[in-house]
């Protein structure tokens, strides 16, 4: 395929190979980077989701270049991509995760960031206020009611000692963490904070937190989840619930999520992308949250552990992992 006829490249890019290089030859399109941290389902669709709302906006090939760059887990890998961007003078970009989106917003003054699975971009200190970031990013936020993740857990089984697995120094994680502190007390459940620096360090804490625990909060944390197999099976052995608000982790084994839907996240992105590409500031946008959660248990879990199902439980189930 000739340069000239690459109107969307979707690149796992060689750190040898320069975004700008492959750009040289583009044409008058609009060029638009998407970065992700990770390879993570929740990332990809929402990415697919963006796509296909700026596609449902009028921005289609020959049009518009997408330039897909994931950085493996790997800083440096996500700095370097990073620095291609910016050399790149792209129109738009897009950011998947808290992990991307603060680097290239802290990098990245001139062009138009739309972010999509950011937990809290204020908090993250992506943006000043949800109504305006007063800055150049506005996005999509995976923020949702710990309150309904509670109400949720409860009525599945009884829970008075929650852990909850965190990264110290990852936004996302630590403010999930704080939302489910905050509502403790209502609760009457006993929130335990569990810090993981290293991935070495969950075969060492897990025997004990499944020990003392009735359920486990599975949190944004890239390191945790980069283990999720080991957390959902020592679980799962010792009959403790686990429970997260990613969908993924949800796929992956965790028992139950109270999520948003990572596709229709893109989709609502994309809604704010386009109006920056037809002129709209993105201070201008505000920062959303889906209205609706999707509440998802994963049977296989479900079974493996021997965990009991309350009928009127599955009545709130809009997802079932078989």
């Amino acid at each position: 395929m000739k340069r000239q006829a690459m109107t969307t490249l979707f690149l796992a890019i060689s750190l040898t190979m320069t975004i700008p290089l492959l750009l040289a030859e583009a044409g008058p399109v609009k060029r638009i980077g998407i970065l992700a941290f990770s390879e993570d389902s929740r990332y990809s669709d929402s990415t697919r989701g963006v796509i296909d709302q700026l596609k449902t906006e009028g921005f289609v090939e020959p049009g518009v270049m997408f330039i897909k760059a994931e950085a493996g887990r790997n800083k440096a890998k996500a700095a370097e991509f990073i620095r291609q961007f910016a050399e790149a003078k792209l129109d738009l970009i897009v950011t998947q995760g808290t992990s991307a989106t603060v680097p290239v917003a802290r990098e990245i003054k001139d062009v138009p960031i739309v972010f999509s699975v950011v937990y809290d971009p204020v908090e993250a200190g992506i943006a000043m206020s949800w109504k305006s970031s007063g800055n150049n990013t506005t996005g999509a936020s995976t923020k949702i009611s710990m309150s309904s993740l509670l109400d949720s857990l409860i009525a599945f089984a009884p829970v008075k000692y929650l852990s909850v697995l965190y990264t110290p120094g990852e936004k996302n994680s630590e403010a999930q963490l704080r939302d489910l502190q905050n509502i403790q007390a209502t609760y009457r459940i006993k929130i335990i904070p569990v810090p993981i620096n290293k991935k070495e360090e969950l075969p060492q804490l897990l025997p004990e937190v499944v020990r003392t625990s009735d359920a486990i909060f599975v949190t944004g944390s890239t390191l945790v989840n980069s283990q999720i197999s080991m957390v959902v099976d020592l679980a799962t052995k010792g009959k403790v619930v686990t429970v997260t608000h990613l969908e993924d982790l949800v796929e992956k084994g965790v028992l139950i999520g109270v999520c948003t839907n990572s596709y229709n996240l893109g989709r609502l992105a994309g809604e704010k992308a386009a109006r920056i590409l037809k002129g709209a500031k993105p201070s201008s946008i505000p920062i959303e949250t889906l209205k609706k959660f999707d509440v998802i248990l994963n049977m296989k879990t479900a079974t493996a552990g021997g965990f009991r199902i309350p009928p009127e439980y599955i009545k709130t189930v809009t997802r079932i992992i078989e």
